[in-house]
């Protein structure tokens, strides 16, 4: 079974509730109807019922299993205020400031999950991705113990010999721009427990670099090293190696050869790149030049499951989000 029929089979089972806060989006109305066919989740839309109703007749979109919320007009809202005061009692939060804010469906969602009304949400088809984390960031916060949100790409492959029978889980490609030492650890357990949570993948974890087990010297490095004893005091259970260079941690032979004896150097299936723009680099040339179909990003860190939709997204690209949604709420 492929690694999204694996999701969508996961997240069947589970049925959690996932907000569509752009629920007067076209695409996302396509993508609710599919998801309720497909019964991959319980969606929960936000907006206008009204509007909602006339779009969807107009379209002929049927979405009869959804809860549709009116962020404007709700009986929680005095309760979800109250909420959110206390969340933010240290900034100066008023009443009257958080029922002007609970208008905003980017704000009303979170909120709603930090309630227990709902297990997850997903945005970012007409909004920006910092309006979407935002909210998410300031009411739902991080998990325990974590202090960086990141972004996860899954690599799939048509030769099932890469990685973990053709999957390679690439990290961070969204969000952290330079990761100190701490963060990129952080960034590797988190991963690997994602890895683990959505495609079950036993984690076996490279931290890359341009330098293997000491081949060269410079601060860059040191940052990789430092992050990989931390990472091992942070999760002793996890398989994490490095420093290591991309050859060595995916190609068996060269691995042996630069770092004998690692459980994970030519074995890898997880790559922590050192930072952002080497990540978003590499995730995009193995999607161009290999064919590698590219799943992502996949938020990861927050206390509950909230991502991020790029705004050239496709339904199909938000179906496969909401399965994803529904799966890490698992």
């Amino acid at each position: 079974m492929e690694l999204l029929d694996q999701i969508k089979d996961r997240a069947r089972k589970l049925q959690n509730r996932i907000v569509l806060a752009e629920g007067t989006e076209m695409r996302t109305l396509k993508a609710a109807e599919i998801v309720l066919k497909e019964k991959l989740a319980r969606i929960i839309l936000l907006g206008n019922p009204r509007v909602i109703a006339e779009l969807t007749q107009k379209e002929g979109i049927d979405i009869s299993g959804a809860e549709i919320i009116d962020p404007l007009n709700n009986a929680k809202r005095q309760h979800y205020a109250e909420m959110m005061v206390e969340i933010r009692k240290s900034k100066g939060l008023t009443i009257e400031e958080a029922l002007k804010l609970l208008n905003n469906p980017l704000v009303f969602g979170p909120i709603m999950i930090k309630a227990g009304d709902a297990d997850g949400e997903i945005a970012g088809a007409i909004n920006a991705t910092g309006d979407v984390l935002r909210p998410a960031l300031q009411y739902v916060k991080t998990l325990p113990g974590v202090s960086v949100v990141s972004g996860v790409f899954f690599m799939l492959f048509k030769n099932k010999s890469i990685g973990d029978n053709g999957i390679l889980v690439f990290a961070d490609c969204a969000v952290m721009p330079d990761p100190d030492e701490n963060q990129l650890a952080e960034i590797a357990v988190t991963t690997a427990k994602t890895a683990k949570t959505i495609a079950n993948i036993d984690p076996r974890v490279a931290m890359l670099s341009f330098s293997t087990k000491g081949s060269a010297k410079h601060a860059l490095v040191d940052k990789v090293v430092n992050a990989t004893r931390i990472a091992h005091e942070m999760a002793p259970e996890l398989m994490i190696d490095g420093e290591m260079q991309l050859d060595a941690a995916l190609n068996e032979e060269v691995g042996q050869l630069k770092s004998p004896g690692s459980l994970v150097a030519g074995k890898a299936n997880i790559l922590v790149f050192p930072g952002l723009e080497a990540a978003n680099i590499g995730y995009k040339l193995v999607q161009r030049l290999a064919g590698a179909e590219a799943i992502g990003p996949i938020l990861q860190g927050m206390a509950a499951p909230i991502n991020d939709l790029s705004r050239g997204c496709s339904v199909s690209d938000i179906v496969n989000m909401v399965a994803i949604t529904a799966t890490q709420a698992g």
